[in-house]
């Protein structure tokens, strides 16, 4: 399925929200964000579905202003959470490889702290396994291109990723998806990057009308960047 979102056609993909502070969004989305965040933090998942069903792209958000990164499956491990409700939010497209600012995934949690009943639920299952030098690399440079796609308009600009403090996508969790792609929007671009993983690269497709309305794709490979389509910055 195509969809265009800001003026680029994007295939249905997954989502990779990357806000993480309260002021690169509208405060009622803020406020719904807070809702959901202090639900899962109690153990409250009844709340917690209630929210996601109507914004289904938050599965994997964490906390606004937060420190641990946690995002909903995150909190589900913590808590020990009975295996039909942790099963809910898998079946909504939560990650499973998705790690927190400590580097920990769900699955490392539950081990932690002892809820066996979760380990083999919560245990990835790799899709399109690559080794973790490859994507250490691949996010090197993603990364990299992102903060480059997403500049300030002009030199001495400080680029919009990393004047929102965005949590930048990992390619990891395209590795235990069905169809490993991304939809990663950046706040303030109006529009965004589209990531795909073939094989041992990405192929990024991006839209960027700060800067004059610029389509473009390129490959990220563990070597570095190169431009496939569109106009060089």
């Amino acid at each position: 399925m195509i969809r265009r979102l800001d003026g680029m056609a994007v295939e249905s993909s997954a989502h990779w929200d990357g806000v993480v502070r309260r002021s690169s969004i509208k405060d009622k989305w803020a406020a719904e964000r807070d809702r959901m965040s202090d639900a899962a933090h109690a153990g409250n998942w009844e709340t917690v579905l209630e929210v996601l069903d109507q914004n289904p792209e938050w599965v994997n958000s964490g906390r606004l202003e937060g420190n641990s990164g946690y995002g909903p499956l995150h909190q589900a491990a913590w808590h020990g959470t009975d295996v039909e409700t942790v099963g809910r939010l898998l079946a909504r497209g939560a990650w499973r490889t998705l790690r927190a600012t400590d580097g920990t995934r769900p699955v490392d949690i539950a081990v932690r702290r002892g809820h066996q009943h979760l380990t083999a639920l919560l245990s990835p299952a790799y899709r399109h396994p690559l080794p973790q030098d490859v994507l250490d690399r691949l996010r090197e440079h993603l990364h990299r291109l992102i903060r480059h796609r997403s500049g300030g308009g002009g030199p001495g600009r400080e680029d919009l990723a990393t004047s929102h403090a965005l949590r930048l996508p990992d390619p990891a969790v395209l590795t235990e998806l069905d169809i490993p792609r991304l939809w990663f929007p950046v706040p303030g671009m109006y529009g965004g990057f589209h990531i795909k993983l073939q094989g041992e690269e990405l192929s990024v497709d991006s839209w960027v009308r700060v800067v004059g309305g610029s389509e473009r794709t390129d490959l990220v490979t563990v070597n570095g960047v190169r431009l496939q389509e569109g106009r060089a910055l």
